[in-house]
């Protein structure tokens, strides 16, 4: 008895420094689970989209909300393609060798997604496939282009907002040379 109620003590002690400690430590270990069933879902089948991945986890036994969902899918760096979410580096054969963790660049998803770029005024709108917009928003956002303000991405289209009608003009120039090449 009194091994448990030093034990219990000990417990009641170290909450009360640090009351969130054992929370915190089955949330890390509960997203470690569920960022490893993610991976492995996503090498082993395709996955179209984010409501598939999430009935796939369901039929695991994982419980998971479309907004973390979400940023596990950004967390682990999946991109998504024509054949759905594939895992960085190598469109997700992991070998041996060093992974590249660079995410892809413009050219390459304006290559793989784009269909037309038409400049608005201060704005640009770049039509892709189905499924492509996020793709290349995401990779224009990690290039940090200095004419681009912000983009926002739909299924298949990303609207790019510059500052003003000049930078949109040369950003268009530079994804229609791209998408031509």
């Amino acid at each position: 008895m009194y091994i448990y109620s030093s034990a219990a003590a000990f417990l009641r002690a170290a909450l009360s420094i640090c009351p969130n400690a054992l929370f915190d430590r089955n949330k890390n270990r509960l997203k470690t689970l569920r960022h490893n069933a993610i991976r492995e879902l996503v090498a082993a089948s395709t996955v179209a989209n984010q409501d598939e991945l999430r009935q796939k986890l369901v039929r695991r036994g994982i419980q998971v909300t479309q907004a973390t969902l979400s940023r596990d899918i950004h967390e682990l760096r999946l991109s998504k393609g024509p054949g759905g979410y594939i895992l960085p580096g190598n469109g997700g054969n992991n070998s041996d060798s060093e992974e590249d963790d660079s995410p892809p660049s413009v050219g390459a998803m304006i290559e793989s997604f784009g269909l037309r770029v038409q400049q608005a005024m201060n704005q640009v709108v770049v039509r892709t496939v189905v499924g492509g917009a996020q793709p290349l928003a995401a990779s224009l956002d990690n290039e940090g282009w200095n004419d681009v303000v912000g983009t926002l991405a739909g299924d298949d289209t990303v609207l790019i907002i510059c500052a003003d009608p000049q930078h949109a003009s040369e950003v268009e120039s530079r994804l229609r040379t791209m998408l031509e090449s």
